[in-house]
């Protein structure tokens, strides 16, 4: 059974999608950006607010579903540059503990909604 997961803690969908879906016990959110929930503002002061406001963002989704950051298994990271991919990196790093992070991967595309600079997506598993 399929559980639509959502929060006023994270943007809104600006699309035909949810923040997140719940299927048994596994969680699939959906690419966060950096939208502030608060304003619908984006947040793009530089690479590092941005990544942070996507990073609270989906702890956000998570918290909706009663998980944390330990309950993530896998992570997308689509970035309009690979020259960010250090800061990126070193702000995602702060929500982990690197022993037990999950897989990962790291995509530079050639836009993102909004054309923002990073977007991440997550499955969780209670």
């Amino acid at each position: 059974m399929k559980k639509i997961i959502t929060t006023t803690q994270a943007p809104a969908p600006i699309g035909p999608y949810n923040q997140a879906v719940l299927s048994g016990n596994t969680l699939y959110t959906s690419g966060q950006i950096a939208l502030d929930p608060k304003t619908g503002a984006l947040v793009l002061d530089d690479i590092s607010t941005e990544t942070k406001q996507v990073m609270e963002n989906m702890k956000a989704v998570l918290a909706a579903a009663d998980m944390t950051f330990e309950n993530v298994i896998k992570s997308s990271i689509f970035i309009s540059d690979m020259n960010n991919f250090g800061a990126i990196n070193s702000v995602y790093a702060e929500y982990f503990i690197e022993a037990t992070a999950p897989a990962r991967e790291t995509v530079e595309v050639a836009n993102l909604p909004k054309f923002v600079n990073v977007e991440i997506s997550m499955i969780a598993v209670k």
